[in-house]
């Protein structure tokens, strides 16, 4: 089983073991006295607690609608206290609704107070109806939103909404935790009745306090439409049985984000669901989910993903124009048309896998757009020169890994662009000025993607294949005048020179370097710096130069030869971890120091040498070897990490393996003046 699964409990059946814990939240909406104001004396809150989850209950169920089907009709009720301004944003409440054609959900019943205690009396102030906004994401996507009034340190903020919806495909999963706050009771209950079958998937480290499934009656009142002009419509009573679903959790700890670590989403308590089978009559069940086949179809036909691939797009050759139209190689066309919407175009939300434009034109005519509007443009100018590609829709890290096997569309939140020319294959990002052609960004890479054409073929962006190599060497040396002169190469990895290309663009090389020369102090004075390969973007780029230090005149001097390029400190802080440690990379880094030692001075201790394997089967390593040979000293520090994930049971060898890298770093050469 894949280890990633190993902190996802999969649940692909109708039914879960039923829980016998019974327990419940005393909150009620608007029923609040004072003793409310008192948190109980919990694990779970401590002193950096910002606000407390009080209760959050929801529900699913359904009703009979005018369309002959089901209506779904989701509750929710929440109850938080704020305990500081560092909380307030939670004020803020954002309410997703879908829109498509002329089919919305929408929203009712919205209620909201915000609650102060005021000399033991408690001071209310409801929300008006003027305070609730809508902004419209996309085409599909609609957001209300609203900001309770009267907040401030100590506020008690409820509110309860429903939201109604015919579209039955995904019902509204509920998270049990919350990232950085505490939650004291957490529910949710579902009513389904049996003509619709919905797989679910949970996940999560904590045990349920309440797990049950039984089943129920219900009776729906649907209305049949009429056929035509000459029918009436009728009104039915379906009677069916109901599979009720309720859990239930109380006293969750926040989920706190740790470094290297993807998406909290990932690890987080919660239950998703999603329509499988649908029943055609009392007895029979027909398939709904559509495979992915059938998705890349789908989407090869909407106007906010690939129906243009299907047209001839004269306008296009515009654009096309403006390019160099004597090469015909069609790699170097490629590189051209990266380079040009590169260059030409903006992204300004990497988030999306949908046009916003409202065609491509409009795409053109903005010069800016989202991540599918620079991708999908990009797709169509090498589509019009006849290079073959494809989109691909993936997850990036901080979106979350999609448990599911089958095409969820809300998991993905990001498109690229496949090419295959002269039988080899890449994969094209445009929406970063200075990334590489064939390169992308490492937050890409998590997991199975796919690509939209007619096999919808999955593609594996596994960070375990990414690997970053790193070389810096420092030469120290006497120059006769009692100075000491220093010489530095760099060779950043291939993603840490695009983060100084980035730096470059925004600030300038000049900036750049003073910030070099803050880290070795006011007096030191660098020389000659300079960079190679900047513009360079498929390439790591270099940095040199020499630095000048003022000659020795102490009896004894303490000389870290790390110089500054090493670990100061253990990156992995926490002495538990629970979730797996998530890199985005591989790694390689070697640092090379040598020294002649000054006139006047002899040696007097060296840090010992040390090769230390992270585990038996060799998938990391750090060496670091030291000598002294004719007055000159010479070290070499190596440390390889050749896995990206690393599950938490190996977080205490990893940990353990990066103490021993600081405590060895930090060591230092001490040279003693002669006598």
């Amino acid at each position: 089983m894949n280890s990633k699964l190993l902190f996802s409990t999969l649940c692909l059946s109708l039914f879960w073991v039923t829980g016998i814990a019974q327990d419940k939240s005393s909150a009620k909406f608007g029923e609040i006295s004072p003793a409310n104001f008192n948190l109980p004396n919990t694990d779970i809150i401590d002193s950096n607690t910002n606000a407390v989850i009080i209760a959050d209950i929801g529900s699913s169920t359904f009703i009979g609608n005018k369309k002959g089907w089901f209506t779904l009709v989701f509750k929710r009720y929440t109850r938080i206290k704020i305990l500081n301004e560092k909380a307030f944003h939670l004020a803020t409440v954002h309410i997703p609704l879908y829109v498509k054609d002329d089919d919305r959900e929408t929203l009712v019943d919205l209620k909201a107070f915000t609650h102060n205690l005021e000399n033991g009396k408690i001071i209310s102030t409801k929300l008006e109806k003027s305070d609730l906004f809508q902004d419209k994401l996309d085409k599909n996507h609609l957001e209300n939103k609203f900001t309770m009034p009267a907040i401030k340190a100590g506020s008690i903020i409820e509110y309860s909404y429903t939201v109604n919806s015919d579209f039955l495909f995904d019902m509204q999963p509920w998270a049990f935790q919350y990232v950085n706050y505490p939650c004291l009771w957490s529910e949710y209950e579902t009513i389904v009745p049996n003509l619709l079958i919905y797989v679910a998937a949970t996940q999560g480290f904590y045990p349920f306090s309440i797990n049950e499934s039984k089943l129920g009656r219900q009776n729906y009142l649907v209305t049949k439409p009429a056929a035509n002009l000459y029918e009436q419509e009728q009104n039915l009573t379906v009677g069916a049985t109901t599979n009720i679903r309720h859990f239930a959790m109380k006293n969750i700890p926040a989920f706190k984000i740790q470094d290297y670590l993807t998406s909290p989403q990932n690890y987080i308590n919660k239950v998703e669901f999603q329509l499988s089978k649908v029943a055609n009559d009392g007895e029979s069940y027909r398939d709904v989910m559509n495979d992915w086949e059938k998705t890349s179809e789908e989407l090869l036909k909407r106007e906010d993903f690939g129906s243009f691939l299907n047209e001839d797009n004269f306008f296009l050759d515009k654009e096309v124009a403006q390019l160099p139209n004597d090469i015909t190689d069609q790699l170097q066309v490629a590189r051209i048309i990266y380079s040009y919407i590169q260059n030409n175009f903006t992204c300004v939300d990497d988030n999306g896998f949908l046009m916003t434009g409202s065609s491509l034109k409009d795409i053109l005519k903005k010069r800016k757009g989202n991540v599918a509007d620079i991708n999908l443009l990009l797709l169509a100018l090498l589509n019009r020169k006849g290079i073959s590609c494809a989109p691909i829709l993936l997850s990036t890290r901080d979106h979350g890994i999609n448990f599911f096997k089958y095409p969820i569309l809300s998991k993905y939140n990001y498109v690229i662009c496949q090419v295959d020319i002269h039988n080899k294959t890449y994969y094209l990002d445009a929406t970063n000025p200075t990334l590489g052609f064939g390169k992308l960004d490492p937050k890409c890479y998590n997991g199975e993607a796919r690509v939209i054409n007619s096999s919808a073929t999955p593609v594996n962006f596994s960070a375990d294949s990414l690997r970053e190599v790193k070389q810096t060497s420092i030469r120290l040396m006497p120059n006769g005048k009692g100075e000491i002169i220093g010489s530095v190469q760099k060779l950043p990895g291939y993603f840490e020179s695009q983060e100084i290309r980035d730096k470059i663009r925004e600030k300038g090389k000049d900036e750049f370097f003073k910030e070099i020369k803050k880290e070795y102090g006011e007096d030191v004075d660098l020389i000659d710096p300079h960079i190679d390969s900047l513009n360079n973007f498929e390439e790591r780029i270099g940095i040199a130069y020499d630095f000048k230090l003022s000659g020795a005149k102490e009896d004894l001097i303490y000389i870290n030869p790390m110089f500054g390029e090493g670990n100061k400190e253990n990156p992995f802080k926490s002495e538990e971890r629970y979730c797996p440690v998530e890199m985005p990379y591989t790694s390689d880094e070697t640092y090379v120091f040598s020294m002649i030692v000054p006139d006047g001075y002899v040696i007097d201790e060296l840090p010992k040498p040390m090769v230390v394997k992270l585990n038996e089967a060799g998938d990391g390593q750090f060496e670091y070897l030291l000598s002294e040979s004719n007055g000159t000293i010479s070290m070499r520090s190596r440390i390889q990490l050749k896995r990206a994930y690393y599950r938490p049971g190996e977080y205490d060898i990893l940990r353990e393996f990066f103490n021993m890298v600081v405590k060895k770093q930090n060591e230092q050469i001490v040279l003693k003046k002669k006598k």
